[in-house]
């Protein structure tokens, strides 16, 4: 950014724009000069009958700026007498914000906006005069026009304090401003001085003034004349804004109090007044000091917060209060050192090499903590060694308990038969049988599908689900990661190791959901060897699971659905042959094994092979003959007879489902779907062994020495039967679904946890073993601990509270009281009393004492309503005097009386930060257990806030505490450590914040965490969510983990996104089980031993603690743990230490992305494309692209121009659109599938080149296009990943491509064949290349590593390329080259991520000068003759004037424009709606186009200083887009909370209406019959509707019907009502008259309204009078069919339709339910949805069944119906568009949007179309088909 040095100590403004010439300036009506005899001197006066006609202003173009930063403004001027005058300044604000100020004395009240302030003023008058008296009254209604005897007034404006406090904005600068009659001026000027016009030059050096004070007296120029003897302010007016010492009723400007002193009172109407009242109690300013070195506010010592004076918190010294700024900028704290080492020592400890991580995606910043008084600068970090949260992890991972998450199908054994591995989530577990003790394979980026052991488990196979579906191999004793490979596409099911763990085979799905087999060469993989594809195939048939043959690596087996095969590796081809089936050829096969006996005693043609089934049969297979050998089958039980159950047997009959087999040499297990584990010798004549499980039993796998049997159920149960014994032993046992929240009994370390899964369950914390479950209908969502006794209390989402006695397993209470969800349970700490809260505000006081939990006290509307603050939303002080809560609102916490629920403090939070845009409301609430005087409270700004609870004063704050929104907190008991949880992250803090680096963070889960605590004795922390993990806090033990075992942890947050969704499943009567089902052998007493072993391998042992054996037997109490078992979900952690060293051999594979917004990094899309689709042949398209309605702003130098040759063209999506600027036509050159990166135009205009994504991984395309014609020239793929930057050399001989930071690679093309001429591999990222436009074959290239001076050696055909690669400037620091341009031969300029810009002399490849051009990264650079534009991140596009560099000699040094600040001037410059990523401009930089992030294109002209927007789109995700009735507009609404229509067919943007913090989710236009009545209702995220008049582009109504996101919106087809859905299923109905809700119908309650829709049809076919239809669907899979006449208040349903469909098992959310109303015949319902098939069901209302389906290749995500040629459209997460005839079923497939379609809807005469993917819309031309 251009220095403001010389903007002090203060602006002339007149003089600056030389005001008398009117070049700069502007004057309209009655604008005259003449001398003034008081002042003695020549002013303006300014007269006229209506104020706005008659003005100057300053600057003259409105799109200029006058760019002044002083912080005060002052205006000498005198209102006219007898008349009105107004004066408006237009303000910028550090966000890019324009904000009016308008002061007049013609306005009776202050208003305010976001963007206008009007002030009333008050005009002063002669001393004793009788209006002087009067006006000080300041009554309202007195303001008008000024008095007779108005004298000339300086006055001042604070404009800084101004913009914080009265729209919350950091002030910037003056853009303009406009003095309007009635009034003379005689100046005007800008200072950062607080300067006193009754102050001689004299007398302030006897009083001490001085500029460096921040005050002084007034500049001799601008002063007033003040006779000998008399008194300044006798003669004139002094008035300052805000003012002093005066209380007004109202806002207005006026004459304060005479003195000249420094203002600190601001004059501010009622609300106001409130607000910044309360401000000031809790809190002061955070402040910087302007252009000095910036300091940080010191912490205060909360400890005793009593002992500052007040005064410490309320006063600042006067001259700082001065100096300092209102606004305390995140990037200004940056900027300090000692906060940049904090940052520095942060880092994330995880496998580098994992390409796949998605702990990677995205990192947490370093928090920010302030407090009020205290400025402190900071000391260098260079002085001190930095302090650090000791010890150094402060936590480790002791235990999970979970099994399961991806799979319940995979548990091994290993070869000697004492450990069991098993996944849980993302992470793998091996467990020892005899001690529990656990170890952890860490690594995997979501859950673990698959787990294979070589013979001897010595290698251990894992794979994980999901779009990235991994492989891992391990060593199993090491514990470390070997390799890791990737070649599946997605649902990556089944390993299989060989015997000799020398190959590899694996089972998932390609890009095109195709299954296919692959077949790894591992043999050399324990000797650092790398992992070979042996061969591959792809396949139609269904594989269940596959198996490598134990005699032979090169033989397999598989079974699916209706096949059994085998397979055989040969010559690197992959080849199998079914085995015959005969009449079983329909069954489904869900496992396969081999007779494992003695491998060398047999031929391979004589081993056996079992099959089974979900019909039951088990199939030997002759594997010889490839035929079936015998088939038999498993019945259900017969009748029982005498109280004992029959053996089974195989006969005829009814099976039941056999899911897993394993057979070894003298036996075989089956395990099925009725719940039975069953051993069979192998002639399978009966039973000899089963064990009974609650759920079937997925899996069992016998082991080694054929004496254990291992099973799994999918209810998440794992353990296994001794065969010898027959007893049965329970490994692990979890919940099924998230784990709510927890409570810790202390005194008998028992946990307590309640799930989504309806149960609550209590464990022993030691041997991890499951002690009872409670089970009922509605599900609990908070339980907690009595803090002495054996009793707990849990809450349920329908509101009843109960209270167990564990010892006696009795209910001893049951409230009903509470109606919403309970979102808080707690005891005091005494046990005297018990407190619930509910999610409708009521909060509840119990005896606790007593054993029936009488209720005291109910208090309704007390608690903030919502379920987002569950399950800990109260807490109780450590003293039991004191409750604390959120609420009533969510900005107010309460502290209550702990015994009466007496209220005794409010603290509002959202105004503690005055600074912030939003409104911070509070989400947790807890209590300092040490200092009873301390509350936290986290909120939704990701701050946690100290609060004093007796004064409610902040005592302190700490920002950016996580990534995403805090879950929980918690403070140890002594008051040192602090516990939050983010997401999927756990940080433990030191609690008071001294320490350099004060937080240690933690991974592991892989879901969001919703609750995390200290154990009652502080020697460990419980967190829970997807599964119950249990950490050892290190900070009080008597051993600390050496540095070899660090536990999973980072000191710099790195989570996967993903949003806390807590199910709401309901629990019911809460009493434990009376009986459990047992195994038919009891078990035997599980010994837990309790030895504590450390490894030596660098593998990280897990300690059991002692504790009590596990119960067995039967129990008359609750369920026993012996006899259940349990699934618990589990969460992913990053690497343990164990894999340290792999981590840094391999730290230099995995590439970095660079750190800068110039580098293109392409929008992630879960999407892939259909390479089935087939395109229609040109001129038979039945719809034609007819407009893109937008551009893409995150491409990269994505919009080229010519204007000579009059090209323009830009991409959005895959699409590059060629427009014509004058007509607006476009034509559309489609050849990519992906994102468009950049675009690149030869010099001669006839060739341009897009680059864009390869599809489903392959390389980048390049298609080189001919202009003229618009066809494809040439494509060429070379880059593996995207292309950063295309450029042709100044002949057009050649053309470069640069690859991003994947692989940073130049290659040089030939442009006459284009084919490759040279190729570079670049030593770092590559951000910008360039040709000289001068020097032939020179050309340049930035990155991350420096610049690279280039050059083009031609020999023959041959063209070789020569790099030399020089750093950065020391001068500059540590930065990034983001862009470059030519000057001259000799000279070029590059960029820096800092806002450098550097000058080089090609010649000797010297840096010899650099100026800080920008605040922000510079991201594009363009030079022509002698000026430089620059664009950057801060969104400031500046021209420069840099002719005087050629006079330069370089420097032996480098030369700063501090010292030469002449030789560059900054001409003009413009501010943009975003970031600066493209720009083309004519030769002479006059005019061009500008492509910001926004979406945006922007027109410049710089001669006549305008700007036009050329093509305006949506930033973020189009949610909706909607014709008008008539078709002249159309509606667009986004995730970015803006509503915009256009007008057809300009497709021009008309109106935007904009929601601040919102996003808008759906839209409709009002039936109104004339344009004048048309108006726009759209839906939002915070369940408000607001209805816009567009005649007057104003927002009518706001109307709040629904407390959640509204997703559906439609008015009546009559217009009398608005119909609105909301994502809770319920559909309100209001009137767009009065905003009232008229009705709510709740029939779809609990499941998301996608569709409304409203027709007029006559429905006397129904026996009905109403004469309109409506229908809605929800994500349930319902549709409703309504008649209504509104008027008459009559609502009825027609049709209720429920579409079946199985469960939806795929990791993403089911395609939604759409249906809507056949435009031609109202009488049928379209329906798509999830089902059986997919498919379009045409269903007829008055037939009463569907008449006729559609079959459609893929789910539908959205589809339109046209009014005519029967026409339905389609669109897909495939990204087809499938444009259906409905009467024939002929289609054809359109491709051109880069992801998944979302919207598509036809005008209402059908001729038009529209597509939405993303923020890509398309306007079609409908044709026909």
């Amino acid at each position: 950014m251009a220095s403001t040095g010389w903007q002090h100590p203060y602006v002339n403004v007149f003089k600056h724009v030389r005001v008398e010439d009117w070049k700069r300036s502007a004057k309209e009506g009655d604008v005259t000069t003449y001398t003034d005899k008081t002042l003695k001197c020549s002013v303006f006066r300014i007269r006229g009958p209506v104020p706005a006609n008659s003005y100057i202003l300053v600057p003259k173009n409105t799109n200029q700026s006058l760019g002044l930063v002083g912080r005060y403004f002052y205006l000498l001027f005198r209102p006219i007498p007898g008349k009105y005058f107004v004066v408006h300044l237009d303000v910028a604000a550090e966000e890019g914000q324009v904000v009016r100020i308008t002061f007049s004395n013609m306005f009776k009240e202050f208003k305010a906006t976001a963007t206008w302030l009007q002030f009333p003023f008050l005009c002063g008058a002669e001393k004793d005069s009788v209006y002087e008296s009067t006006s000080k009254s300041a009554r309202p209604g007195i303001v008008g026009p000024a008095p007779n005897s108005v004298r000339w007034t300086c006055l001042m404006l604070d404009l800084q304090h101004t913009l914080s406090v009265y729209v919350n904005r950091c002030y910037r600068h003056v853009k303009s401003i406009k003095l309007c009659a009635n009034l003379a001026v005689k100046n005007m000027f800008t200072s950062d001085l607080l300067l006193d016009p009754g102050v001689s030059f004299s007398e302030a050096k006897l009083m001490g003034l001085a500029s460096s004070l921040g005050t002084g007296p007034m500049p001799r120029d601008m002063s007033f004349p003040v006779p000998k003897g008399s008194s300044w302010h006798d003669l004139y007016d002094h008035i300052k804004f805000p003012s002093e010492g005066t209380e007004l009723p109202l806002d207005s400007i006026q004459k304060g109090n005479p003195g000249g002193e420094v203002s600190r009172c601001v004059t501010l109407s009622k609300p106001v007044q409130d607000r910044v009242s309360l401000v000031q109690q809790i809190t002061t300013p955070k402040s910087l000091l302007r252009d000095r070195t910036p300091v940080v506010t010191d912490i205060s010592e909360l400890g005793e917060p009593s002992s500052h004076p007040k005064d410490d918190w309320l006063c600042h010294n006067d001259n700082q209060q001065q100096q300092q700024s209102a606004c305390f900028s995140p990037h200004q704290l940056r900027s300090r050192s000692p906060c940049d080492t904090d940052d520095s020592e942060v880092h994330v400890f995880a496998h580098p090499e994992d390409a796949f991580s998605k702990y990677g995606e995205e990192s947490e910043e370093e928090f920010v903590c302030s407090s009020p008084p205290h400025p402190l600068h900071l000391s260098s970090a260079k002085e001190t060694k930095q302090q650090k949260l000791l010890p150094d992890p402060i936590l480790n991972l002791n235990r999970i308990i979970g099994f399961g998450g991806g799979t319940f199908k995979n548990a091994l054994w290993t070869k000697s038969g004492d450990a069991v591995v098993y996944p849980c989530h993302a992470i793998i577990v091996s467990m020892k049988i005899s001690s529990n003790q656990q170890r952890f394979f860490i690594g995997h980026t979501d859950k673990v599908s698959a787990l294979a052991f070589n013979a001897n488990a010595t290698l251990l196979a894992s794979a994980q689900t999901g779009n990235h579906s991994v492989v891992r191999v391990w060593n199993y004793h090491k514990g470390n990661c070997l390799a890791m490979f990737r070649i599946h596409a997605h649902s990556l099911s089944s390993l299989s190791f060989s015997h000799s763990g020398s190959v590899l085979c694996g089972v998932g799905k390609d890009s095109h959901t195709k299954t296919m087999v692959v077949v790894w060469n591992t043999q050399n993989i324990t000797k650092g060897g790398e992992v070979t594809i042996l061969a591959k195939a792809h396949t139609d048939v269904d594989i269940n699971t596959m198996k490598i043959a134990f005699f032979d690596d090169t033989r397999l087996v598989s079974c699916g659905r209706d096949n059994i095969r085998l397979w055989r590796v040969r010559n690197g081809t992959l080849r199998s042959c079914p085995v015959n089936l005969g009449d079983y050829h329909s069954m489904d096969f869900t496992d396969v094994a081999f007779e494992e006996g003695n491998a060398s005693s047999q031929h391979p043609d004589d081993q056996t092979l079992f099959a089974s089934s979900r019909s039951g049969h088990i199939f030997e297979v002759d594997y010889s003959r490839v035929v079936i050998r015998n088939v038999r089958r498993l019945l259900p039980a017969p009748q029982q007879h005498a109280g004992r159950r029959e053996k089974l047997t195989f006969n005829t009959g009814p099976g039941i489902a056999i899911n897993s087999i394993s057979v070894c040499s003298s036996f075989c297990a089956t395990g099925s779907e009725d719940g039975f584990l069953r051993l069979w010798p192998l002639d399978f004549s009966a039973v000899f062994l089963e064990a009974e499980h609650e759920g079937p039993v997925s899996l069992v796998s016998v082991s080694s020495d054929s004496l254990q049997v291992l099973a799994a159920t999918s209810t998440g149960i794992l353990g296994f039967l001794d065969v010898s014994s027959r007893g049965y032993n329970t490994l692990m046992r979890s919940h099924t679904d998230t784990v709510l929240g927890f409570s810790v009994d202390g005194v008998r370390r028992h946990l307590t946890t309640a799930s989504s899964d309806g149960t609550v369950r209590i464990w022993n914390m030691d041997s991890l073993q499951q002690l009872y479950d409670f089970v009922s209908e509605d599900s609990p969502c908070s339980v907690a601990f009595h803090p002495s006794e054996q009793v707990f209390s849990c809450g349920s989402n329908s509101g009843v509270i109960r209270v167990f006695d564990i010892s006696s397993a009795k209910l001893l209470a049951e409230h009903k009281h509470h109606i919403g969800e309970v979102v808080g349970l707690a005891f005091s700490p005494d046990g005297e009393y018990m407190y619930s809260a509910d999610s409708q505000g009521s909060l509840a006081l119990y005896n606790s004492s007593e054993e029936d939990h009488n209720v005291i006290r109910v208090v309704c509307n007390v608690v903030a309503r919502g379920t987002e603050r569950a399950p800990d939303a109260l807490t109780v002080r450590s003293d039991s005097r004191c409750l604390a809560f959120v609420g009533p609102s969510e900005y107010i916490v309460t502290i209550a009386d702990a015994r009466s629920l007496d209220e005794l403090l409010h603290v509002d939070v959202s105004i503690l930060d005055v600074e912030s845009p939003r409104l911070d409301s509070a989400l947790k609430v807890c209590f300092s257990l040490a200092s009873t005087e301390h509350l936290l409270v986290a909120t939704s700004a990701n701050k946690i806030l100290w609060v004093s609870t007796k004064t409610g004063r902040l005592l302190r704050e700490m920002s950016k505490v996580h990534k995403h929104q805090i879950s929980s907190l918690a403070v140890s008991e002594d008051s040192r450590f602090l516990l939050t949880a983010g997401h999927n992250a756990v940080k433990v803090w030191d609690y008071n914040m001294q320490l350099d680096v004060n937080s240690q963070l933690f991974i592991g889960h892989s879901q969001p965490i919703c609750q995390v605590s200290f154990t009652p004795d502080q020697m460990g922390v419980v967190s829970v969510g997807d599964a119950i993990f249990l950490w050892d806090f290190l900070a009080h033990s008597s051993y600390s983990l050496t540095e070899k075992s660090l536990p999973l942890r980072v000191n710099h947050p790195s989570a996967p996104r993903s949003d806390v969704a807590v199910s709401e499943v309901q629990l019911a009567n809460g009493m434990p089980r009376q009986k459990a089902p047992l195994p038919s052998s009891p078990p035997p007493h599980l010994e837990i031993s309790t030895t504590y072993q450390a490894d030596r391998d660098d593998t990280p042992t897990i300690i059991t603690s002692p504790g009590p054996p596990s119960g067995s037997g039967p129990s008359s109490g609750p369920r026993s743990a012996a006899s259940f078992l349990k699934v618990t979900e589990m969460v992913k952690t990053p690497s343990l230490n164990s894999f340290h060293n792999d981590t840094i051999q391999s730290k230099g594979k995995k590439p970095i992305r660079p750190d800068c917004y110039r580098h293109f990094i392409p929008r992630f899309k879960p999407s892939t494309i259909d390479q089935a689709a087939v395109a229609p042949q040109p001129g038979e398209e039945g719809i034609k692209l007819k407009a893109v309605i937008g551009y893409n702003g995150n491409g990269r130098g994505n919009m080229v121009w010519s204007p000579d040759q009059g090209l323009f063209a830009y991409s959005c999506g895959c699409v590059v659109v060629v427009e014509h600027l004058h007509t607006g036509c476009q034509r559309h050159l489609q050849g990519h599938s992906e994102e468009i990166s950049c675009l690149a135009i030869s010099n001669d205009a006839q060739k341009m080149a897009s680059a864009a994504g390869g599809s489903n991984g392959s390389r980048s395309l390049v298609c080189i296009w001919d202009v003229q014609n618009g066809t494809c020239h040439k494509s060429i793929s070379f880059h593996r990943g995207a292309v950063q930057s295309l450029c042709f050399s100044r002949d057009d001989r050649f053309f470069l491509s640069v690859g991003d930071f994947s692989e940073p690679e130049l290659a040089l093309w030939s442009t006459k064949t284009f084919q490759l001429l040279s190729s570079v591999s670049m030593s770092g990222p590559i951000h910008d290349a360039a040709f000289s436009r001068s020097a032939a074959g020179q050309l340049a290239c930035v990155g991350s590593q420096g610049i690279y001076f280039c050059l083009l050696h031609t020999h023959d055909l041959d063209v070789d390329l020569q790099v030399q690669r020089v750093k950065a400037p020391a001068a500059v620091g540590d930065v990034e080259l983001t862009a470059l341009c030519y000057h001259t031969d000799s000279f070029l300029f590059t960029a820096t991520n800092r806002g450098h810009v550097c000058v080089w002399d090609v010649n000797t490849q010297d840096c010899f000068m650099t100026w800080e051009a920008d605040k922000g990264e510079i991201g594009v650079l363009l030079c022509r003759g002698n000026r430089l534009l620059t664009g950057s991140n801060t969104r400031w596009f500046r021209l420069w004037e840099v002719e005087a560099i050629q006079s330069l000699e370089p420097q032996e040094q480098v030369c700063h424009v501090e010292d030469r600040w002449t030789t560059v001037v900054l001409e003009k410059e413009i501010m943009l709606d975003g970031t600066v990523v493209s720009a083309a401009f004519d030769n002479t930089i006059d005019m061009g186009i500008v492509g910001t992030t926004a979406g945006t294109l922007w027109y410049i002209n710089w001669s006549d200083n305008s700007s036009i927007r050329l093509v305006s789109g949506h930033k973020t995700k189009v949610n909706d887009v909607v014709f008008s009735p008539d078709e002249n507009h159309f509606a667009t609404c986004s995730e970015d909370g803006s509503v915009r229509v256009w007008s057809v067919p300009s497709n021009e943007l008309v109106v935007q209406f904009q929601v601040l913090n919102q996003a808008c989710c759906c839209v409709c236009w009002s039936p109104s019959p004339s344009e004048n009545s048309a108006c726009v209702a759209a839906g939002y995220s915070d369940g408000t509707l607001r209805i816009f008049r567009l005649a007057s582009s104003e927002m009518e109504m706001k109307l709040h019907p629904h407390q959640v996101a509204v997703t559906a919106i439609q008015y009546s087809a009559s217009g009398h009502v608005i119909l609105s859905g909301g994502k809770n299923g319920l559909v309100a109905v209001s009137s767009p008259v009065n905003g009232a809700t008229i009705q709510i119908i709740r029939d779809h309650k609990g499941a998301q309204i996608n569709t409304i829709q409203c027709v007029t049809e006559e429905c006397k076919n129904f026996a009905l009078e109403e004469k309109e239809m409506w229908l809605t669907a929800s994500a349930d899979r319902r549709v409703s069919v309504w008649a209504a006449d509104w008027l008459k208040d009559k609502c009825d349903l027609l049709d209720w339709l429920t579409f079946p469909a199985p469960a939806y098992l795929e990791d993403d959310s089911p395609p939604p339910s759409l249906a809507a109303f056949c435009p031609t015949d109202p009488d049928l319902v379209v329906y798509t949805g999830y089902g059986v098939e997919k498919e379009l069901s045409f269903y007829s209302l008055t037939k009463k069944q569907i008449i006729k389906k559609i079959a459609l290749p893929h789910w539908a995500t959205c589809f339109g119906l046209s009014s005519k040629s029967q026409l339905v459209a389609v669109g897909s997460k495939e990204r087809v568009l499938k444009l259906i005839k409905s009467s024939s079923g002929r289609f054809q497939d359109f491709l051109q949007h880069s992801d998944s379609l979302q919207t598509c809807h036809f005008s209402p005469t059908g001729t038009l179309f529209f597509t939405v993917a993303y923020n890509e819309i398309l306007l079609w031309e409908v044709q026909g088909l």
